[in-house]
């Protein structure tokens, strides 16, 4: 039946539809304040017809990039310990290195990424308008995906009475509108997941920065991520020193505006700054007469001085 073809694309396009919250993004985009989990082993027997594997981003806690990695999804090719020695061409030789300098006795500091953006203005204000325009995109994919159904169930009950060739148009009417459907609000969807990548970035950026000077005025040369440590004392936390400097030097952030994706913003906008207190006026300068001549050191002014005795 058609009409249950047009519920089958009307569902499919509301499942296209699901939105990360930007808290998703947070743990997602978090740059190096995270160490990636590592692959699983892949399962042992080789497939004959190797497909291609999907890769996905996992941060470097080095330079906030992201590095490939396969994605584990349990169907993707995998060679054996055994296989992979013998496709490896014969190892380098490494010399020995030279003895150089001890590192430094470690002194560490905790960071709680998560407590940190919970009191970020500038992430719950971000926050707040991702997730109303994930809302609002959820509300509009649920209409158009009920109107879809409404109009393949009318269809279906004319059926009958309609021509082949009407059939045929009012087929391509229906699946038209599903497929327009599906790319509109996934494009929605696409700019609202850059939008909270855009935010993110800036956000880690900054707080990156933050964290290292919190770190240097306590004399931290190790910082870890509290989800990492079973246990630990206030004295090493560092959360509510970066979260008070975080938010002073970082108040908002820049969201791109609705509907505009942040790789087609010409140039970015100006960070917002902190307001500054108003600067305490300087005392006026008293006005010189009027009526007093004004003395002159050249020329006839200069003749008629007092001469010495």
């Amino acid at each position: 039946m058609v009409h249950k073809r047009v519920y089958g694309a009307g569902a499919v396009a509301a499942l296209a539809l699901l939105i990360q919250t930007p808290a998703a993004l947070a743990q997602q985009s978090s740059g190096g304040w995270f160490v990636p989990n590592q692959p699983k082993a892949a399962p042992a027997p080789a497939r004959p017809a190797p497909r291609p594997v999907q890769t996905q981003s996992a941060p470097n806690p080095a330079s906030g990039g992201s590095l490939p990695l396969p994605a584990d999804n349990g169907e993707q090719p995998g060679l054996t310990p055994q296989q992979l020695q013998v496709q490896l061409p014969p190892a380098p030789d490494v010399p020995p290195v030279a003895k150089g300098p001890a590192t430094p006795a470690a002194i560490v500091g905790i960071l709680s990424v998560p407590d940190v953006l919970r009191v970020s203005t500038a992430y719950q204000a971000a926050y707040k308008e991702l997730n109303g325009r994930a809302q609002k995109l959820n509300e509009d994919a649920q209409k158009e995906q009920a109107t879809l159904r409404d109009m393949g169930q009318a269809f279906a009950n004319e059926r009958n009475r309609l021509s082949p060739e009407q059939i045929r148009s009012k087929e391509r009417e229906i699946q038209d509108r599903a497929t327009e459907a599906q790319r509109k609000f996934g494009e929605r969807n696409r700019i609202i997941q850059e939008a909270g990548q855009y935010v993110m970035a800036q956000i880690n950026r900054t707080m990156e920065q933050v964290a290292q000077q919190v770190a240097l005025s306590r004399g931290v040369n190790l910082v870890l991520n509290r989800a990492q440590i079973l246990g630990t004392t206030a004295d090493f936390d560092l959360t509510p020193g970066v979260a008070e400097v975080l938010n002073k030097v970082l108040p908002a952030v820049v969201v791109p505006p609705d509907g505009v994706s942040p790789l087609a913003m010409a140039t970015p906008t100006a960070m917002p700054r902190p307001p500054e207190p108003p600067a305490a006026a300087a005392p006026a300068a008293p006005a010189a007469p009027t009526s007093a001549p004004v003395a002159s050191t050249t020329g006839d002014a200069a003749k008629s001085a007092p001469k010495k005795p």
